[in-house]
């Protein structure tokens, strides 16, 4: 009888887990717990591969065979599958002045605008885009909240199986463009962004009334418990020269409303995605932004005016802070659509990065998470490999799973050009099962003539 009884516990094991399994997969838990697994999944994978050892080494080897100048005319053809919003393509041509032309009365000591709705990111994952945006819509009264930002910039997979924040879960980003076209194509308000920001247009546009979304990078205590570099999106809606700072909406601190950003750290996080910014205004004032503006209304003055700026900070800085600098430069090149110099500033940054001082701090391996200017570079450089590397690296050493779309879609146009197109097909549908029909793999699918 004890034999039989000891025999039966031995089986409740086996139940049990069964048990759990379903348990956890039933909507209302797994719901609840799938972020906990998969954060917990992501601290087992980087406790054994450390994403800050990894590093990109550029070999500056072009493929310019008599097939690769067929395929780089196909190559300046895919620069206009780009999204729309993705990088500044202004023409050619002479460097405009880098002086600006305003003239404006003295700005008042202090700002804070009223009537800011405060909206986090908690409970989701990766939302800090959606957060921040909804916050600067509701900020003019839009109706709509971060779901519904969410659903268009970050829809996942398109799984009907599972509900839209776990479809989203594997986006591990959204791109300014995406936010910026999602005002543009699915409200009644319109959004520009900008690089070459400075201190004192924010000030300036706070005075005016239109509060600022900004670009920055920080390092916190990551979901991982290191001190790491992230990117993030701060709303901008104040600033007090008395107190030395601006008055930021941090959608992902507790408590995250109404902070004060000291100056120096506001810029010297900003400085890391090439000054950064974007605004969010009623359709019908768009006149009084533009002027507000000044010469930053001309995107292609603001990116020249970012190359100036990194430039600077390059000849100004020093130590780790000038990978970002070098980074900046390249950003600037490739916004204006200067590849080769681009590239070059970018092997510069690299160079860089693989001697990053870590006794100061973790080196920033989610940079080309949220940057995509080096793939620009090397590609329309005919630097096929750099590209297929430097995806390689991103995608299988800095991130637990394979699930940046940008890197994806950048990796397969590389094997295209190479001639491996079964490889270039299983990565633009690996872009499409992280994000649902998202246009540039939808076409180079089609290209090819394949279905999505």
């Amino acid at each position: 009888m004890k034999r039989f009884t000891k025999t039966n516990k031995f089986w409740l094991i086996p139940i049990a887990l069964i048990l759990a399994v379903g348990i956890y997969f039933l909507p209302p838990v797994h719901d609840r717990l799938a972020t906990r697994v998969d954060l917990l999944r992501t601290r087992v994978i980087y406790f054994f591969n450390p994403p800050n050892e990894a590093v990109f080494q550029p070999s500056g080897e072009t493929a310019l065979t008599i097939e690769t100048v067929i395929a780089t005319t196909r190559a300046e053809y895919l620069l206009t599958l780009t999204p729309k919003a993705s990088l500044t393509t202004p023409a050619p041509g002479a460097a405009p002045a880098l002086t600006p032309t305003i003239t404006s009365v003295p700005l008042p000591a202090s700002v804070i605008l009223p009537g800011v709705t405060y909206v986090d990111q908690h409970n989701r994952w990766n939302y800090c885009g959606p957060a921040n945006l909804t916050m600067a819509l509701k900020f003019w009264g839009w109706k709509g909240d971060r779901d519904e930002v969410a659903k268009v910039v970050k829809p996942g997979s398109g799984d009907p199986k599972k509900n839209f924040i776990e479809q989203g879960l594997p986006d591990k980003n959204v791109m300014p463009y995406e936010l910026v076209d999602f005002v543009n194509d699915n409200t009644e308000y319109r959004a520009l962004s900008r690089y070459g920001g400075e201190e004192t247009l924010i000030k300036r546009l706070i005075a005016a009334g239109f509060p600022v979304i900004v670009e920055k990078g920080y390092y916190e205590r990551d979901y991982n418990g290191k001190i790491d570099w992230l990117g993030h999106y701060l709303f901008t809606t104040g600033y007090d020269d008395a107190r030395g700072g601006f008055i930021v909406q941090d959608a992902y601190l507790k408590p995250g409303k109404d902070l004060l950003s000291n100056y120096a750290e506001y810029l010297d996080g900003w400085r890391s995605f090439n000054y950064l910014f974007m605004v969010v205004y009623p359709a019908d004032r768009e006149a009084e932004v533009l002027e507000l503006l000044g010469p930053w209304a001309d995107e292609k003055w603001a990116t020249q005016r970012a190359l100036e700026l990194a430039q600077n900070d390059i000849e100004s800085l020093h130590g780790n802070d000038l990978f970002f600098a070098w980074f900046n430069k390249g950003t600037s090149h490739v916004a204006q659509q200067q590849y080769v110099d681009a590239a070059n500033a970018y092997d510069q940054a690299f160079t860089l990065y693989a001697g990053w001082k870590i006794d100061q701090g973790n080196r920033p391996f989610r940079m080309m998470w949220y940057q995509t200017g080096p793939y620009f570079a090397y590609f329309y450089s005919a630097r096929y490999q750099d590209v297929i590397s430097l995806a390689n690296t991103t995608l299988n050493e800095t991130i637990s799973t394979p699930t940046l779309e940008e890197s994806l879609l950048w990796r397969g146009r590389a094997y295209y050009m190479v001639g491996n197109t079964q490889a270039a097909v299983d990565d633009y549908r690996a872009a499409l099962r992280v994000h649902v029909n998202w246009a540039p793999a939808v076409q180079a699918l089609q290209d090819l003539g394949l279905q999505p």
